[in-house]
């Protein structure tokens, strides 16, 4: 049976529900979604929607560093958004996170999202034996 270790840090925002930012089984790491949160306030980023994209990305940045591993180890993203007309926009922001080759992708329009972010993206990441 794989253990489960559960990655926090306060880099990234806490929980705001009842999960956790990451859980790690072997070497393959499922981080949750990530919305626009500032983690040191809690507060929602809101001035723009790159502004939104941009914390995200930092967001699974950080929670990727906590579990040992970098954006690089990422094999697949899940992108949601609150309006696809953001779509051009997310790839322009993913290409200065992610080099080639990519991680897979989904991306979906969605009604809404919590705390009413126009972005949402949880990744799954494998970590070198």
């Amino acid at each position: 049976m794989t253990t489960k270790t559960i990655i926090s840090t306060e880099k990234a925002p806490a929980a705001i529900g009842p999960y956790s930012q990451a859980v790690k089984a072997g070497n393959t790491v499922y981080m949750s979604g990530q919305i626009p949160l500032n983690p040191s306030s809690m507060e929602m980023v809101t001035e723009s929607f790159e502004a939104q994209a941009v914390q995200v990305f930092e967001n699974l940045k950080a929670v990727a560093e906590a579990a040992g591993g970098s954006l690089a180890d990422c094999v697949k993203l899940t992108i949601l958004l609150s309006d696809l007309a953001n779509f051009a926009q997310v790839n322009e922001i993913m290409q200065r996170y992610f080099t080639q080759p990519y991680p897979a992708r989904a991306a979906y329009a969605v009604k809404a999202l919590p705390k009413d972010a126009d972005i949402e993206v949880e990744a799954v990441m494998v970590l070198a034996d």
